[in-house]
C-alpha cells in the first residue's frame, strides 16, 4: 500500500510534457523511387521567360517536357495523421478580414512560382491556419506545425499531395 501511495504521489508531482512534433525535411516526404529519381535528374532549365504579352507564368503548375518525377503525386503514407513541423517558403493564398493569411502553399525553396520550375505535387503542402499569419516576404522561410494529411488538392494555382492543418506558424529561426 505504501508503494502504491508513493507511486501515485510521484505521478501527480511530475510535470506532464506534451509530445514534441516530429521535425521532417522535404526529402522525407518523397517516396524512395522519387528520391532516387531526383538524385538522377538531369539539369532543368530555370529561365522561363515571359509569354508573348511580356507576362511571366506565376502558377505552381508544371510545364510540359520535364522529367516524370517533377509531376509526381506519390506520397509517404506513414506521415498521414502525424503531428509534425516542417520549414519552408509560403505561397500565400487566402486572407482573413485582418489581412492575415489563413491558407497558403508551403514549398521547399523560395521563388517556386517565379521563373523556376515549381516543385512536384508531392513537395507542395496546402496549409490551413485559421489563426492566420502575416507574411511580409515570401523569401523568408517559416516553420509550420500541425497535423499532416496525405490528400491530393488541386486548384487554379497548383496541385498538392499533402495538406496540413496548422496549429502554429512562425518565422524560421533555424531550430
Amino acid at each position: 500500500m505504501l508503494l502504491r501511495y508513493a507511486l501515485l504521489t510521484l505521478a501527480i508531482a511530475l510535470p506532464v510534457h506534451a509530445a514534441q512534433p516530429l521535425t521532417v525535411d522535404w526529402l522525407d516526404l518523397l517516396p524512395a523511387e522519387d528520391y532516387q529519381a531526383m538524385l538522377d535528374m538531369p539539369d532543368i532549365e530555370h529561365g522561363f521567360g515571359p509569354d508573348a504579352d511580356g507576362n511571366f507564368d506565376t502558377s505552381l503548375r508544371q510545364r510540359e517536357g520535364l522529367p516524370e518525377v517533377m509531376y509526381s503525386t506519390r506520397v509517404v503514407g506513414e506521415y498521414d495523421g502525424k503531428e509534425l513541423r516542417i520549414g519552408g517558403y509560403p505561397v500565400p493564398l487566402e486572407t482573413d478580414d485582418q489581412g492575415r493569411y489563413t491558407s497558403l502553399f508551403l514549398v521547399p525553396y523560395a521563388g517556386a512560382c517565379i521563373h523556376v520550375p515549381p516543385p512536384p505535387p508531392n513537395q507542395i503542402i496546402l496549409v490551413e491556419y485559421p489563426d492566420g499569419v502575416v507574411i511580409d516576404d515570401i523569401y523568408q522561410p517559416y516553420w509550420v506545425q500541425g497535423t499532416l494529411r496525405v490528400e491530393q488538392t488541386s486548384n487554379a494555382l497548383a496541385d498538392a499531395s499533402y495538406q496540413l492543418q496548422a496549429s502554429r506558424v512562425w518565422l524560421y529561426d533555424g531550430e
